[in-house]
């Protein structure tokens, strides 16, 4: 396919994909289920955070976590006291576990408490091209509380290599427009063109058997590479192209 043959393509994949069909098979479903702002944040940030592995399992912990909050997130997170804890004993989601858990609640209740919220973080630190940055500070600021080491792992940061696949996808939940009913567009101030693609294993091979990339690890240098190719087909919103490489590989094993 020649350049323009391949927008076409994902461009009609786009369209074929990202419609509320989409939410009912995708860990996106978690944050659907709530109408406040805050709720949707905590919602999508917790249920990414355990985005990987089997389908079934994120979806089915997810639910699980959000009982466990009484399916208010935001106040439990502002207003939980230690014995609220107890409640969450024995999560675990593959290496994410409940001592991780009880940190992600405390890091969480700092951040609304003292750093203007999950998006004031993201505003203030990324740039009107990338949010990479305001990832590896959002990392910063969450672990800034004490804590086991541990638990860092589940926090990535591209500034070390890692493609941030799952903090990317909260991103793009968080900024794309909600016009298709999918993406929510709640955050105003950062610009869907500075967003990165959710990079992962089904992306990623279907982004090379395309020419979108080159490069054979799935890190940071690939999603650069990545975000370059496919500014290239949307300057103003690149990471629409999520839903086409995706769909390809997950649901008709391109």
């Amino acid at each position: 396919m020649n350049k323009r043959e391949l927008k076409e393509f994902l461009d009609h994949k786009v369209v074929e994909y990202e419609n509320p069909e989409f939410i009912a098979t995708d860990p996106i479903q978690i944050p659907h289920l709530f109408t406040r702002k805050e709720d949707i944040e905590i919602a999508g940030f917790l249920t990414a955070t355990i985005a990987w592995g089997n389908r079934k399992s994120i979806l089915k912990n997810a639910h699980r976590l959000m009982e466990m909050m009484d399916h208010s997130p935001y106040d439990f997170i502002k207003n939980h006291q230690e014995t609220d804890l107890d409640s969450l004993t024995g999560f675990v989601h593959r290496t994410f576990n409940a001592n991780d858990l009880f940190y992600f609640i405390k890091a969480l209740q700092n951040i609304y408490q003292n750093h203007q919220g999950l998006e004031g973080i993201f505003t203030e630190f990324s740039s009107p091209t990338s949010t990479q940055v305001g990832i590896h500070e959002l990392k910063k600021i969450f672990f800034e509380l004490e804590h086991q080491k541990r638990t860092e792992k589940h926090v990535s940061d591209p500034l070390k290599k890692s493609a941030a696949k799952r903090i990317n996808m909260f991103l793009r939940w968080m900024v794309r427009s909600s016009k298709n009913e999918v993406d929510f567009g709640l955050w105003k101030h950062i610009s869907p063109s500075a967003l990165s693609c959710p990079l992962d294993v089904h992306s990623g091979n279907v982004a090379r058997k395309l020419g979108l990339l080159k490069r054979k690890q799935n890190d940071a240098k690939a999603l650069a590479e990545l975000d370059m190719q496919l500014r290239k087909l949307d300057p103003q919103d690149p990471v629409k192209y999520d839903f086409a490489l995706f769909g390809l590989g997950v649901f008709e094993k391109f």
